[in-house]
């Protein structure tokens, strides 16, 4: 096997072992907790940029399948472990996770100290990196790492948005394979997603909670949305700078007291902007499927599926808006409602895929807000 180097901005490396694609990859460096889930992990499309740590030391050993897909791709551009499972053990794998990033170009890097990795993001932060088993040296990849440009600013959910409309009706958000999901037979409601980067699991639930979904444009402005008649508008989550979606806020701006809105994750943040609050960085994000959320309205703590390297401003909400949940490892905003419009939104993934479905009563939220309104 060939040797490959990590190197990250501030010039920390990290020497270990090669496996899916041979080359070079390069994007923010970041940890995900999750115990399991890399498949999902690597497809969501909130990962554009980035080359995900995985804290969790076995990866690979249930090995890949479609059925947990949560986009045609993995977007991930690197994938860090400490182990990598050759020959995975499960009924339900279709291929090993090695040749699984070879097919689609992804270079890996296997057999470094993944918690040292973490502590050190934890202490100096998500930075940009490297990947290389190219033979480059060390010096050469640190020096690499230090040009690129950081997240901050980067419109990445335009590029990754999908570029013609489509309607999705398909539910088995839990199916174990594609043959044993189906499609909703007489849905009660329309809602139009955006796609700022979503995951198919999203689509599913709201599917499975009687909805017909009207996939658009991340560009998609707020009259083009109202003249599809929806019922409701579903925000979804996706990779980048909320404050850099261009379109989102007005859009959002423009539908919110027409219809009910229902945001996850950037979709979050871009509600949160689109009511005059902001935005900013978080040093090292949360990404795996064990942060701690309270409601304040009622004390009730879920576990939840997190991933995301921005939050809201608490301090710039004013009187529009207010904060309904609260992380309980740092006290960042996890969930907002807006006072004057139906509309509210959470910062964490109630869909998970992977992660724990404690938050899934939130679809329910947004169906009877629908049925109210009419």
């Amino acid at each position: 096997m060939n040797s490959a180097i990590l190197a990250l901005a501030d010039g920390t490396t990290f020497e270990g072992e090669s496996f899916g694609a041979a080359g070079e990859a390069a994007g923010e460096v970041v940890f995900n907790t999750s115990m399991t889930g890399y498949q999902e992990i690597l497809t969501d499309p909130s990962y554009v940029g980035q080359m995900v740590c995985m804290t969790y030391p076995e990866q690979g050993n249930y090995g890949v399948n479609g059925a947990d897909q949560e986009s045609s791709k993995p977007h991930a551009t690197g994938f860090i472990a400490r182990h990598f499972a050759e020959e995975p053990s499960s009924f339900r794998a279709e291929h090993g996770i090695d040749a699984y990033l070879k097919a689609h170009g992804i270079v890996g890097i296997a057999g470094i100290d993944t918690r040292r990795l973490t502590k050190h993001l934890r202490t100096a932060g998500a930075q940009m990196g490297v990947i290389a088993s190219d033979g480059s040296s060390a010096q050469a990849l640190v020096a690499r790492a230090r040009a690129l440009p950081g997240m901050e600013g980067q419109d990445l959910a335009n590029l990754i948005s999908t570029r013609e409309r489509y309607v999705w009706s398909e539910r088995g958000a839990d199916a174990w394979s594609d043959a044993e999901r189906e499609r909703v037979p007489s849905p009660r409601f329309h809602v139009v997603a955006y796609d700022w980067g979503l995951k198919r699991a999203m689509l599913r639930l709201l599917s499975e909670s009687g909805c017909k979904v009207t996939v658009v444009p991340s560009a998609t402005t707020s009259e083009e949305t109202l003249a599809l008649r929806p019922d409701g508008v579903f925000l979804t989550n996706g990779p980048g700078d909320p404050a850099a979606v261009k379109g989102g806020r007005e859009a959002v701006a423009g539908l919110l007291g027409k219809v009910p809105v229902f945001g996850i994750c950037l979709g979050h943040q871009i509600m949160a902007l689109a009511v005059g609050a902001s935005t900013y960085k978080l040093k090292f994000g949360h990404r795996g499927a064990n942060q701690p959320v309270k409601e304040l309205a009622t004390g009730k703590v879920d576990i939840t599926c997190q991933n995301h390297g921005f939050a809201v401003d608490a301090r710039s909400l004013g009187r529009r808006a207010r904060v309904t949940h609260q992380n309980l490892n740092d006290g960042t905003v996890e969930g907002l409602e807006v006072l004057d419009a139906p509309a509210f939104s959470v910062q964490y993934h109630p869909e998970a895929s992977p992660g724990p479905h404690d938050a899934r009563q939130l679809f329910g939220r947004f169906v009877r807000m629908m049925e109210q309104r009419r």
